[in-house]
């Protein structure tokens, strides 16, 4: 990408590799704060249950975004046809998870480990879909399952530090279940940036990417079109969303040599929203996926 003629070429740099990295990643919050967290997150489905209900989605999903003091936060909430029992044995793991995360364009590698005691998982993201895996920043998470009941699941990853002065990155999964073939989950995704990173991102939103939007309807154009949220929470929440998209295709299949049926059904499933998401067309995204499943011999 060229620098801008009206930024200097050092914030171009940062800004543009920032936001692209940012992008990337996708969505969450904290976990409910709660003595009785599956109480808390039952609590947060009755509140919600309308919203559920008639969700502008297509399926009952919630998405929500805020910027805080320091960073960027975003959460979506999903009742999902799947038991509990199927969510745990899914997210239960951090190759699990690898999988998962690498169905997302940006995602490229992903590996597992261990630190300090502590599993690990390791991300590998490129700034753009069509860069090489040597170019990508990795993201070194802290792997834990915080709670693995009959009646809750909760997966907490966390990363101290990232590129371009972000930092303290934390995913959470939260999940119980509704019925014995319902669950509703809670993912959310955040991350700290310094003003630094702040200004750049809000200004690549400004100028490359001004015509990106997110899903919250701020109101409506002359034409009767809708108008979306833009800057900082329109790109939590397109991540938001792209990495919902990714545990329900996981999900999807449980089948051995399924990772080509995962990546149609996310990529189908992001396709339904091309105002936001759309990047590449189909044969573009199972060819870079095909390419990364055979250099890491999978």
């Amino acid at each position: 990408m060229s620098s801008s003629p009206h930024l200097p070429a050092s914030w171009t740099r940062t800004l543009c590799g920032a936001v692209l990295f940012a992008s990337s990643l996708a969505c969450c919050a904290a976990p409910a704060e709660s003595a009785a967290p599956a109480q808390a997150l039952r609590d947060t489905h009755q509140r919600l249950h309308d919203k559920l209900d008639h969700s502008s989605f297509g399926r009952p999903v919630q998405l929500d975004s805020s910027e805080t003091p320091g960073g960027l936060e975003g959460d979506v909430y999903a009742v999902i046809d799947h038991p509990l029992s199927e969510v745990t044995a899914a997210f239960r793991g951090s190759a699990h998870w690898c999988e998962l995360l690498t169905l997302h364009i940006n995602n490229r590698r992903c590996k597992t480990g261990t630190a300090q005691g502590h599993e690990t998982l390791t991300l590998y993201v490129v700034r753009r879909y069509d860069k090489p895996v040597d170019q990508a920043f990795e993201l070194p998470f802290v792997y834990r399952v915080a709670s693995a009941t009959p009646e809750h699941l909760s997966v907490e990853l966390s990363a101290a530090s990232g590129p371009f002065g972000t930092s303290n990155y934390r995913v959470t999964l939260e999940a119980i279940a509704l019925d014995a073939q319902k669950s509703f989950v809670h993912f959310s995704y955040g991350y700290d940036h310094n003003m630094m990173v702040r200004l750049a991102t809000q200004a690549y939103l400004a100028t490359f990417g001004r015509d990106k939007v997110g899903f919250t309807v701020m109101g409506k154009a002359p034409d009767g079109k809708p108008e979306y949220i833009r800057g900082l929470r329109g790109l939590v929440e397109r991540n938001a969303m792209r990495y919902f998209l990714t545990l329900d295709a996981y999900l999807s299949s449980d089948a051995k040599d399924a990772d080509e049926r995962r990546q149609r059904h996310w990529f189908t499933a992001a396709e339904q929203y091309p105002r936001q998401l759309h990047e590449v067309d189909l044969d573009t995204y199972l060819a870079l996926k095909r390419e990364d499943r055979q250099r890491d011999g999978r």
